[in-house]
């Protein structure tokens, strides 16, 4: 599969003294990608959504909002050393709509980029991208992923997979480990939940992630311990719905940006971390820039705690 070419990353700040992600993201290819410790891969797709469409636009709003976040961490210090290889050519027309053959078409990319020496991270998208984005890993030995979301999205495939079905078709891939982070009450049906306890899988509720970030974060890498290699999956509308409204399906009760910025932190210092997504950024469902501002923090402070440009 082809990609598009990256755009042209600037900083908006016209202080010399602001280097923000638009002073040090560097467009770059498949072929050069060892040369820096992540790289970004936009995949503008949304013909999976159960929902309210509008996730095909999330990477360039990611990356809109990105580009004026300055680079610092307080703890971690600045981040550099990010290449952005642009967006996946997702097939469109009638093609669009096989969301199966949409998969297997990304997963001709999505192999290359992990087998760089550089952290991917996807700017989604829509939910149905985790497969092809994640499957590689698995390939390699054990993997385990944390899932930040409302939602279990481990539905049966019935007429073909969905936004709400990538952690089935990776069970059923072989996928060793999961656990969900902020999944809310009222949001998934009981046969899902079941699904995932008879799997061995964790599920931490909004409720206990504000009870104690730390706590709840501990809960859920105790249910990948023994895994190789870990895939993490921020679907932003595990936020609550006045943090991040421009998402297929926005709901009260959700994580604030504080204790998903915490958490995202504590996973990300884990060596066993080999991908990184944001995915359900709709744009054109935002109130303003609330989500994609929401996710482009999310993704620096995942690459501050990564420790990517040190």
């Amino acid at each position: 599969m082809s990609l598009d070419a990256p755009p042209d990353w600037r900083g908006p700040s016209t202080d010399p003294a602001d280097e923000q992600f638009g002073d040090v993201v560097e467009p770059t290819t498949l072929a050069a990608a060892d040369e820096y410790d992540a790289v970004l891969l936009g995949e503008p797709y949304d013909g999976a959504v159960i929902g309210r469409r509008g996730a095909a636009e999330g990477p360039a709003g990611l990356r809109d909002a990105l580009a004026g976040v300055k680079t610092h961490h307080f703890d971690a210090g600045p981040v550099g050393s990010v290449g952005d290889l642009g967006d996946v050519a997702v097939p469109d027309g009638p093609d669009a709509g096989d969301v199966a053959a949409v998969q297997e078409a990304v997963a001709e990319t999505t192999r290359t980029v992990h087998e760089a020496d550089a952290l991917p991270v996807f700017l989604g998208g829509d939910n149905s991208l985790t497969v092809p984005n994640a499957a590689p890993l698995l390939d390699r030995g054990s993997v385990g992923v944390l899932n930040f979301d409302a939602h279990l999205d481990c539905r049966e495939v019935r007429d073909g997979p969905t936004s709400g079905t990538p952690y089935r078709q990776l069970f059923d891939r072989g996928l060793d480990a999961y656990a969900a982070v902020g999944a809310r009450h009222f949001e998934t049906s009981t046969a899902y939940a079941e699904f995932v306890r008879e799997r061995g899988g964790e599920v931490v509720t909004a409720e206990e992630v504000g009870d104690g970030v730390v706590d709840a974060v501990d809960r859920a890498l105790e249910a990948v311990r023994g895994v190789d290699a870990l895939y993490v999956s921020v679907d932003l509308d595990v936020l609550d719905a006045a943090a991040a409204p421009g998402v297929s399906a926005p709901t009260p009760g959700g994580l604030t940006t504080r204790e998903l910025f915490r958490a995202l932190r504590l996973v990300a210092a884990d060596d066993r971390v080999a991908g990184f997504e944001v995915v359900e950024c709709a744009p054109p469902l935002d109130v303003g820039t609330l989500t994609a501002d929401a996710g482009a923090r999310a993704v620096a402070h995942f690459l501050a705690a990564a420790g990517v440009g040190r």
